[in-house]
């Protein structure tokens, strides 16, 4: 069995995805008013919603409060996608890399997760791919009032 992975979670969204990627790209510090999943939501450096801009976000995953830290990689517009890599929190304790990757189409939202595992031991990242799952439900339950 390989260290790496790629988990990937499609969910229809009657909301529209462009709605849902405006959240993600424009409205990022509202999610933690939205979901109860999100307890925090912080910019450290960079430009806000540009490449290159660091947050973190504390969540919830399995009752318990994680840390995320991450930079933005890449916003592709076109494809109202955008791409961040894990640089620091819980996540980078079970795994050598992490990337999420958030992208939008018509009535579709999908999250990928790219990671490298620690140890064939392991797990895969299901938990944190469940917590994106229901973080976009209450986006989209939001955005369709």
């Amino acid at each position: 069995m390989g260290l790496k992975g790629k988990l990937i979670a499609s969910l229809e969204v009657k909301c529209g995805g462009h709605s849902v990627h405006d959240m993600f790209h424009t409205n990022t510090h509202h999610i933690c008013n939205i979901s109860p999943l999100v307890n925090h939501f912080e910019i450290h450096e960079g430009e806000i919603l540009k490449v290159g801009e660091v947050v973190s976000w504390k969540y919830i995953e399995d009752g318990k409060e994680k840390l995320l830290k991450e930079v933005i990689e890449a916003i592709d517009h076109h494809e109202k996608s955008i791409t961040w890599k894990v640089i620091g929190g819980d996540v980078l304790e079970l795994y050598n890399s992490f990337t999420i990757i958030i992208s939008n189409e018509h009535e579709w939202t999908t999250t990928t997760l790219v990671y490298e595992k620690k140890n064939e031991n392991t797990p895969e990242p299901l938990a944190l791919l469940g917590v994106f799952v229901d973080v976009t439900k209450h986006l989209e339950d939001h955005l369709l009032k």
